[in-house]
């Protein structure tokens, strides 16, 4: 049960609102096609990671994909909203149930606690300096 995942050096996680850029075969054509939603959990170890992407869809039905990390059909992944921050559990399950204004409160938590740490980061440089 990991919170966050590495693809081709970007770092997303739990919570996180990405876009999954997939190769797609249809005979002897090939096309792209984008997926963008929140990532709800990351599974599995090592080369047999995947992760779970749910979104809304047309007339408020919600849709699930599952990724395979490392699948050569993934193209790229790009993170849009980070979250990963406001998340306290591994899997976001819970976030089916819920509205898009109650999974606001995720991103933020995440922008709080991100704001949070950049002050006290800031006031241990100033300790840090003064007692030089």
């Amino acid at each position: 049960m990991s919170l966050t995942a590495t693809h081709k050096e970007v770092t997303f996680g739990v919570g996180d609102k990405v876009k999954v850029t997939q190769k797609i075969k249809e005979g002897e054509k090939v096309r792209s096609q984008i997926f963008e939603g929140l990532v709800l959990g990351i599974k599995g170890r090592e080369e047999n990671k995947s992760f779970t992407v749910r979104r809304i869809g047309a007339q408020q039905i919600g849709i699930e994909r599952i990724f395979p990390l490392f699948s050569p059909t993934v193209e790229k992944i790009e993170v849009t909203r980070n979250g990963t921050a406001g998340v306290s559990r591994a899997k976001l399950y819970y976030t089916r149930e819920k509205a898009k204004r109650e999974i606001d409160i995720i991103y933020s938590r995440a922008n709080r606690r991100r704001a949070k740490s950049n002050t006290t980061d800031k006031k241990l440089k100033t300790r840090k300096k003064t007692s030089k």
